[in-house]
């Protein structure tokens, strides 16, 4: 598998390392020249010189025979936007995307990038919800990737909206683990009537997210 990160802050390189000793094929894009020096003389080189939002580096990069890209800037619109290249320009099949600011999820989800991390929205609901995050960890190590654990907006236009979940046609590879209104974690039972600003919590097969997407357009 082959994973380009653009990015070398602290989660760049640490995530390019670990999967390095995983034996992953990797390249690690960053911009910044210091930066690139330091990262190079840790890393080696995997390490490549170039603004991740620019063409001509992701033609370097090899965008196009890429597996998974995995935005992680401090940039939240740089982000989105390699996401959105790697998708619609090179047909790149799981692209990732860091969101620093969790105002922006929605904007993230809008135009199609439906996997984010917000380290900010997660830490805020492991307070509000008592709940260590050991809990989540070792579930997606052990199953290296084939299931994913995603966060689903519901909005006013959902077609979800006044229905319950049992009447939702979801794909057989996805199942609703938590419904989150008015910042409190509800279990989802099938009598649960879905509303405008819900937030789902959903574990489904990586090749089932898109299907699951649909559902909620």
């Amino acid at each position: 598998m082959y994973v380009i990160i653009v990015g070398g802050g602290k989660v760049g390189y640490y995530l390019t390392r670990e999967l390095l000793g995983q034996d992953f094929e990797v390249a690690l894009l960053e911009k910044d020249k210091r930066r690139l020096a330091y990262l190079q003389t840790e890393l080696g080189e995997v390490v490549l010189p170039g603004d991740g939002c620019e063409v001509r580096y992701m033609e370097d990069a090899g965008f196009g025979r890429a597996d998974v890209v995995v935005a992680v800037t401090g940039d939240d619109e740089d982000n989105l936007v390699i996401c959105q290249m790697a998708k619609k320009l090179y047909n790149v099949k799981r692209v990732l995307a860091r969101v620093n600011d969790p105002a922006n999820e929605q904007f993230f989800q809008k135009l199609g990038i439906r996997t984010t991390v917000n380290s900010t929205r997660i830490i805020y609901n492991l307070i509000e919800q008592t709940i260590e995050s050991d809990a989540v960890v070792p579930l997606a190590a052990i199953q290296q990737g084939e299931y994913e654990i995603v966060e689903i907006s519901v909005s006013e236009k959902s077609p979800v909206v006044g229905h319950t979940l049992m009447q939702v046609n979801l794909p057989p590879e996805a199942l609703i683990v938590a419904v989150l209104r008015g910042g409190e974690a509800r279990i989802p039972t099938g009598a649960i009537n879905l509303e405008n600003g819900d937030t789902l919590i959903a574990l489904v097969r990586s090749e089932a997210e898109e299907a699951l997407a649909t559902v909620f357009a």
